[in-house]
């Protein structure tokens, strides 16, 4: 075959260049703008040349379209989501690096990412020096190829450009005479081992290998293998010379991959063929044994606590449970939750949360015996492995040294925060002879704590099985109580003392459970917010209250409003001021006729997007209230800040007003609070002329109680409202 003309080496070169070219962009596909303008700026200050796109949909016409080096891909996209966008480009043979950025955190997700192609997963969260590294690698990979191929053109044209590539080459290239023997190595082994290249020629190539993998490498390099068998895989440890190379392990070894083949002589038949020696490429594969490696603990650990996660939890509670039955040995598991933390984590917010959480688990590791697994399974939920437990008090011990040890405060970001746990206790093999029973009793066990005051431990029993049942069947009844319309809106006055007159109704929920009765809110709100069920009971409420609003209007009832108490879930809610506003639209109602109820802890959780959506309604005209005011963790800047127009004194203060000095202090303290912030005050839980009369005389006006009014359904407050436009409430005369 003729040599090809300068001519065309030239164009190889280019179509090279141009390879080289898309390395070096990125495209950034993430349907969530902060997190796409973030990683574009980060990107862009570190060289890189980016492109971004919201979905999927996008990301394949730019990829098509453009030469994309590299796609830092988010997973949960609207419409085609991450893994299509895989899929497509595995496909079509596309060739472009693909990078995971995700919050999604299970195991499976990153599993079938690294399947589809995908060169590494990194977890939002993410760290800036984790991503770059994994960025930089991707495309030092990618220009790793384009050098390959460059030395793989040119080694064709000449000996030179041979000799020059190989020199220039990013992994060790090397050939081996037939006594295994360098004949030949390459610069490269300069940078990344550290010897000279006539140190090594003449070696044997064992003088290279660590001694983990000698005998591997002998094995494998020994065989005599011809035809298709010829090459060969290896992954090997390399010594490094010396200590200071920047890539060395702690025992100065290097791993990386061996490809090689056997070269034969051709002058000999098939076979008769001699064997020559070796010819062979070391890549450096240590990023993707270290990428491997955080993949491997990522998948069986719980990334923040660096604890167990669910699924070695589960693996090794099979091995314990396989040798308890084969030894006919014991085994305990503990199911522990954290009292307050939700308050804590609302409150404080997530950053404090995360580092409580932290700090709990390295004082639960302080209370294990070796062995023991402790594993964080999420949220504030832990469970604990007791292996070789022989008597049900060796578990009863642990329990009461875990209470203990978590007794002392926590110092938290300079918070002193206090919190205790509820255990529940299964023992095997009586309280279950399966990984699925033991936990799920451990399960029940810990939630008869929890509905016994908390803060203690209970081994599991057969009459706890009613308790959860009960707790259950409730949660069945109040998902089904939405759809069967039977919740009912009962509704308080709120009256002005000095004029008699009702100038909100507060609306309160009521479930007409079909059995049960009629069921105060006490009873199923947490678990309401427990499920999530508060969004759309919430938003039910809404609804209703201002239909019923319009109602009293069209009576001629103009200057009522009423009052709706509003959950942090619901205020988180993507849309809700516009959810709202629709509502007062439909209902014809003026927003200064609407007051949103919300609780001192809803003010703390997540309190830059309330306070947004707090003044955005408050714009519209409509009133906000804190309600159960004095019982939370609200501060005066936080009061500042939110456009409040009412504070509504807790009834827990008023109840013992008579009694109580503390209490009736902490009310003169929150009216005269008032006052100076120019708010209006509610006491709540009036119900006897006492608590009125004093209440009146420190000068709040406006009172909300059972002396008042107590909740009734809405025919009979329509009937309230018309007889108290005629003739005032006797009882403030």
């Amino acid at each position: 075959m003729p040599l090809k003309t300068s001519a065309k080496i030239n164009n190889e070169l280019n179509d090279i260049s141009n390879f080289s070219d898309a390395a070096e962009k990125i495209l950034i596909v993430d349907d969530e703008k902060l997190h796409q303008y973030s990683l574009k700026e980060l990107m862009t200050k570190n060289g890189y040349n980016v492109d971004c796109v919201s979905s999927g949909e996008q990301a394949i016409e730019k990829i098509q379209q453009e030469n994309i080096g590299i796609v830092l891909l988010d997973l949960n996209l609207d419409g085609m989501n991450g893994d299509d966008v895989m899929q497509f480009i595995s496909d079509n043979n596309i060739n472009t690096t693909i990078i995971v950025v995700s919050g999604e955190t299970s195991f499976e997700a990153a599993e079938n990412s690294l399947k589809h192609g995908a060169y590494d997963y990194i977890r939002k969260p993410y760290s800036i020096d984790n991503l770059l590294n994994s960025v930089g690698n991707a495309s030092k990979k990618r220009q790793l190829e384009v050098a390959n191929l460059k030395m793989h053109a040119q080694l064709k044209e000449s000996e030179k450009l041979h000799r020059y590539i190989v020199n220039k080459s990013p992994d060790i290239v090397y050939i081996l005479d037939n006594k295994g023997r360098f004949t030949f190595i390459n610069k490269r082994v300069e940078t990344l081992l550290g010897y000279r290249m006539k140190e090594i020629i003449g070696k044997h190539y064992t003088e290279l290998v660590h001694e983990e993998d000698l005998e591997k490498a002998q094995f494998k390099f020994n065989e005599r293998r011809t035809g298709k068998r010829a090459s060969i895989n290896i992954e090997l440890k390399l010594r490094c010379k010396n200590s200071t190379h920047p890539r060395n392990f702690d025992n100065r070894i290097l791993p990386i991959e061996i490809n090689s083949v056997g070269v034969y002589s051709s002058h000999d038949t098939e076979e008769n063929k001699k064997f020559i020696g070796t010819y062979g490429i070391a890549r450096d594969i240590t990023d993707r044994i270290e990428a491997e490696e955080i993949i491997r603990f990522q998948a069986y650990h719980d990334m923040l606590t660096r604890l167990p996660n669910r699924t070695l939890l589960n693996d090794r509670l099979n091995q314990a449970l396989t040798h308890a039955k084969r030894n006919k040995s014991n085994l305990s598991v503990m199911f522990l939750d954290l009292d307050r933390f939700k308050v804590i984590n609302d409150t404080l917010g997530h950053i404090v949360g995360d580092h409580l959480l932290q700090a709990v688990a390295m004082r639960l590791r302080h209370c294990l015996r070796e062995g023991d697994t402790l594993a964080r399974l999420g949220g504030d939920e832990f469970t604990l492995l007791l292996p070789e437990v022989k008597y049900r008090q060796d578990a009863e011990r642990v329990a009461r040294k875990i209470i203990k040890s978590l007794k002392m405060p926590f110092k938290i970001d300079n918070h002193e925060l206090f919190i205790s746990t509820s255990i529940g206790i299964s023992h095997y093999p009586e309280d279950g002879e399966t990984m699925e029973s033991l936990i799920k009793h451990a399960d029940i066990a810990m939630y008869s704590v929890k509905g016994n005051g908390k803060n203690g431990y209970q081994f599991y029993s057969n009459n706890m099985v009613n308790d959860f049942s009960h707790n259950l069947s409730m949660e069945n009844d109040l998902r089904r109580a939405l759809e069967g319309e039977q919740f009912r809106i009962y509704y308080q006055p709120q009256v002005d003392i000095e004029s008699g007159e009702i100038f909100a109704m507060e609306a309160l929920i009521r479930w007409q459970h079909p059995e049960r009765g009629l069921i105060s809110p006490n009873e199923f709100i947490e678990l309401a917010e427990e499920t999530c069920l508060i969004k759309q009971i919430g938003n039910w409420i809404l609804q209703n209250a201002c239909a019923e609003l319009k109602r009293w209007r069209e009576a001629g009832l103009n200057d009522v409003r009423v009052a709706i108490n509003v959950s942090a879930v619901q205020l988180e809610q993507n849309g809700f001021v516009d959810f709202v506003l629709n509502i007062l639209s439909i209902n014809d109602i003026p927003g200064k006729y609407l007051e949103i109820e919300i609780t001192e802890n809803t003010l703390m959780h997540d309190t830059d997007n309330g306070i947004l959506k707090l003044r955005e309604l408050s714009n519209y005209g409509i009133k906000i209230a804190v309600d159960d005011f004095g019982t939370g963790y609200s501060s005066l800047n936080y009061l500042k800040r939110l456009p409040i127009d009412t504070l509504k004194i807790d009834q827990s203060f008023v109840r013992d007003i008579s009694n109580n000095d503390e209490d009736s202090s902490i009310i003169k303290a929150i009216i005269a609070m008032a006052r100076g912030l120019n708010l209006n005050i509610i006491a709540e839980g009036v119900e006897t002329k006492t608590q009125l009369k004093k209440l009146k005389s420190w000068r709040c006006k406006n009172m909300q109680g059972f002396l008042l009014g107590q909740p009734m359904p809405s025919d009979d407050t329509l009937v309230l409202l018309k007889n108290n436009e005629n003739n005032r409430m006797s009882i403030v005369k």
